[in-house]
C-alpha cells in the first residue's frame, strides 16, 4: 500500500488538532464547572479561603470582589479562558494586581500564581514518566516476545509469575521496600531529587528507585500484554505463509509480527504515558519527589481548587496530546492503518 501523503498527513492533524481542542475546551469546562460547584456543595467559600481563617467580612467581599468569584459562571469560565491566552488583571477591594499569560488563577493558600507552581514542578514529573516510560516498555516488551516466542517452558513459567507479582504488588509497598533496602540499608543511591542542570549525576541517582518501582509495575503489564497479543499474531495467515516463503525467524517476528504487536501496545502507552504526565501520585509522594502528583495530594488535602484545577487539565492535556501522537504513529507502525 502507498503511503499517505503530505496532504493527506496535514488534513489529518488539522481534523485532530481541532479535535483536542475541542475536548480540551470541553474537559475545562466540566472541570470548571466542578470548581465552581464545589464549595457551593460544602458550604465553603473560596474568598474566605484564600485570604485566610481569621479574616473580617470586609476583607472576604474586597477579595471575592477582586477575583471576580461572585460573577456568573459563564463570566468566571470566560475570564479563565482569555487569561490563559492573554493574562488577566485582577481588580477591586482597594487593589489590583496582573497575573501573565499563561494564568491559571491564584493558590488559595500561598497566593501564589498557579502556572509558575505548575512548570516549576513539571519537570521533575516528566523525568519520572519518561524514564519509567523508557524502561518498561524495553523490558516489557522484550519479556513478552521472548515469553511468547517460548511459550510453554521454564523461561515463558518464570517471566509470566515475575510479571503476575509486578500486577500484583501495589506501588506503595515496592517503593516503601526499595527505600529501606537500597537507600536506607544500603544507601546506593540519593534521597532528595536535583535538578538535571545543577547536577546530572545526582539527578540520575535519585530518580533510579522512583523509575525502576514504577516502570516494575507497568513492565509487568506490558509483558503479559505482548505475551498474548504476539501469540495470537504468530497463529496469523500471513505469518505462515511468511514462513512458507522461507524468511528467518527474525524477520518473521521482527518485521511482520512486531509490527502488528506493538499496535494495542502504542494504545495504552498513550494512555499510561499521559495519565503519569499528569502526575504519578503514589511515586512521587513515597519518594517525595515535587512533582505535580505531590503537588495534587497537597492541593486537595488544603482544598486549594485553583491548584486542583490547574494539575487536572495539565493531566487532561497530556492525555489528549499523549493519544493523538499514538494515532499518527499508527500508521508508521501498521502499514494496515490509514490516516483518515
Amino acid at each position: 500500500m502507498a503511503a499517505a501523503g503530505p496532504t493527506v498527513v496535514l488534513a489529518y492533524l488539522i481534523r485532530r488538532l481541532t479535535a483536542v481542542v475541542v475536548m480540551l475546551l470541553v474537559v475545562t469546562l466540566v472541570t470548571f464547572g466542578i470548581f465552581y460547584v464545589i464549595p457551593k456543595l460544602t458550604g465553603s467559600d473560596p474568598a474566605a479561603m484564600f485570604i485566610g481563617k481569621q479574616a473580617d467580612p470586609g476583607a472576604v467581599e474586597g477579595v471575592r470582589e477582586k477575583l471576580g468569584l461572585g460573577d456568573p459562571i459563564l463570566v468566571q469560565f470566560w475570564n479563565f479562558i482569555s487569561g490563559i491566552f492573554v493574562g488577566r488583571d485582577y481588580t477591586g477591594g482597594g487593589s489590583s494586581f496582573h497575573c501573565d499569560a499563561p494564568c491559571f488563577g491564584y493558590s488559595f493558600r500561598t497566593e501564589q500564581e498557579i502556572w509558575p507552581v505548575l512548570t516549576e514542578r513539571l519537570p521533575v514529573t516528566l523525568s519520572l514518566a519518561a524514564g519509567a516510560c523508557v524502561l518498561w516498555v524495553i523490558v516489557g516488551v522484550t519479556t513478552g516476545i521472548i515469553s511468547a516466542l517460548k511459550r510453554g517452558t521454564a523461561v515463558d513459567r518464570a517471566a509470566m509469575t515475575i510479571a503476575l507479582a509486578g500486577v500484583s504488588l501495589p506501588i506503595y509497598f515496592t517503593a516503601l521496600l526499595s527505600l529501606a533496602v537500597f537507600r536506607t540499608q544500603l544507601g546506593w543511591f540519593d534521597a532528595e531529587y536535583v535538578d538535571i542542570a545543577q547536577d546530572p549525576l545526582g539527578w540520575f541517582s535519585g530518580l533510579v528507585l522512583p523509575w525502576v518501582t514504577l516502570a516494575f509495575l507497568y513492565a509487568a503489564m506490558y509483558a503479559r500484554l505482548t505475551r498474548a497479543t504476539m501469540l495470537e499474531v504468530l497463529g496469523e495467515d500471513y505469518i505462515r505463509t511468511a514462513r512458507a516463503k522461507g524468511l528467518s525467524e527474525p524477520v518473521v517476528v521482527g518485521k511482520h509480527a512486531l509490527r502488528s504487536t506493538m499496535t494495542p501496545i502504542l494504545t495504552i502507552l498513550g494512555m499510561d504515558l499521559g495519565a503519569l504526565v499528569g502526575g504519578a501520585i503514589l511515586t512521587e509522594t513515597a519518594f517525595s519527589l515535587p512533582g505535580l502528583g505531590q503537588a495534587a495530594v497537597k492541593a486537595i488535602g488544603d482544598f486549594d481548587l485553583p491548584l486542583i484545577l490547574g494539575v487536572t487539565l495539565i493531566a487532561a492535556a497530556a492525555v489528549v496530546l499523549a493519544n493523538l501522537v499514538v494515532d499518527i504513529l499508527y500508521s508508521v507502525i501498521d502499514p494496515r492503518v490509514r490516516l483518515s
